[in-house]
């Protein structure tokens, strides 16, 4: 494998889309693509896997759902039962029509924030990370495709020039 990429900077993202397409069906791997906004189709075009965050929300908010349970039959049933406008407090299953908002509001309270903690830890981001943007025009309206140099680089630089790229530049890995 070699210790070098190709910087293939586009400045239209339907020409960065077909460029894609061009450079999986030549055979040539993509590490990575930078955009300065979401292009839609780019995740199919470069094949990557579909993501699986929706089992994850799914789990933490049934997570969510037993600890509320948990927490209002605890507080409410057991620990300290008040008899609040007439309803009985020795039964939860009496109980759980007035506990539906405080479970709702826990399912989503838990899907919602532990699932943006499991995507800034599985995307290795965050605010303790040092942005890792190999060209700063990719924030403005440039977008930027990163290929990994097998063979011979000019060949490869003379095809990604065919594709539409506006500017290729051969940089080491960092």
């Amino acid at each position: 494998m070699s210790d070098k990429v190709i910087h293939a900077i586009y400045d239209d993202d339907d020409v960065l889309l077909k460029a894609v397409k061009e450079v999986r069906e030549a055979n040539h791997h993509i590490d990575e693509v930078y955009t300065p906004f979401p292009v839609h189709g780019l995740d199919k075009a470069m094949g990557l896997a579909n993501t699986r965050i929706a089992i994850t929300a799914f789990l933490y908010g049934i997570t969510g759902l037993g600890f509320a349970v948990w927490m209002m039959n605890y507080m409410m049933i057991e620990d300290w039962p008040q008899n609040i406008g007439g309803k009985p407090s020795f039964s939860y299953a009496e109980n759980m029509p007035a506990f539906v908002p405080i479970m709702f509001e826990l399912t989503v309270f838990f899907a919602a924030h532990l699932m943006v903690i499991t995507f800034y830890m599985r995307s290795k981001i965050g605010p303790w990370v040092k942005a890792s943007n190999p060209d700063p025009r990719t924030t403005d309206n440039m977008f930027l495709m990163e290929v990994p140099v097998t063979g011979d680089e000019k060949e490869l630089e003379t095809f990604l020039t065919k594709t539409g790229a506006v500017e290729t530049k051969i940089v080491d890995k960092h």
